[in-house]
């Protein structure tokens, strides 16, 4: 019972903030200006950088310029070439001592972009719910977008293998994910596991943005 719970609440927070995202006025270019440490956010697959509004509020009244990636759109592409989108976006601004905060497949593409030739702009990557190691779920559904986070998809073991980087990010998830019933630890990383369920509404738990903190602020 406890765990329905949090799928209906995880799923009440995802339904709201996806419509939400259509409505929206922002401009993302209002939440580039600051001088604390640059952020750049990468949203889920399906989402755009609306869903994280609140956590993108929240960056910027705390002093952060936050950009995030337009070309990654609904984030429906290979993980690729995502990373080379940011990489591009990075470039393209002269962006350097870079903190990543990446929702779910966002984390994916941001770790590839680590590793890249534009690596070096990015500081750390904060990672929220993000399947590092796949989701067996994801041989079940249809369509490639969903099914390239299987366990054995060539791009999900070939992310395994890039671990030197894997000390600068901290993976936050639930104890309970509806979606990666493998969990998101990553070895080498920061691991921290909330005492709660859900795979969108740990966005809006307050040890989010205290990680990020202790990340772009210490």
């Amino acid at each position: 019972m406890r765990r329905l719970g949090w799928w209906a609440a995880d799923y009440a927070y995802a339904g709201f903030w996806q419509v939400r995202s259509f409505f929206g006025r922002d401009d993302a270019r209002a939440f580039t200006d600051g001088d604390g440490v640059p952020i750049v956010v990468l949203a889920g697959v399906y989402e755009t950088w609306r869903f994280l509004e609140p956590l993108i509020v929240a960056l910027h009244r705390r002093g952060h310029p936050v950009h995030v990636v337009d070309a990654l759109r609904r984030n429906r592409f290979p993980v690729a070439d995502e990373a080379e989108q940011i990489a591009e976006h990075l470039r393209a601004r002269d962006l350097t001592g870079v903190i990543l905060v990446a929702h779910s497949k966002g984390g994916l593409a941001g770790k590839l972009a680590m590793t890249g030739p534009e690596g070096h702009r990015i500081r750390a990557m904060l990672a929220v719910a993000t399947p590092f190691g796949g989701s067996r779920y994801a041989r079940r559904m249809p369509g490639r977008v969903l099914r390239a986070f299987s366990p054995d998809d060539p791009s999900i073991l070939a992310l395994a293998r890039e671990v030197e980087v894997n000390a600068r990010i901290v993976s936050v998830y639930a104890e309970f994910d509806p979606h990666i019933p493998e969990g998101s630890a990553l070895p080498g990383a920061k691991n921290v596991v909330l005492d709660t369920g859900g795979h969108f509404r740990i966005l809006a738990h307050p040890r989010v943005l205290a990680e990020l903190a202790a990340l772009a602020e210490s």
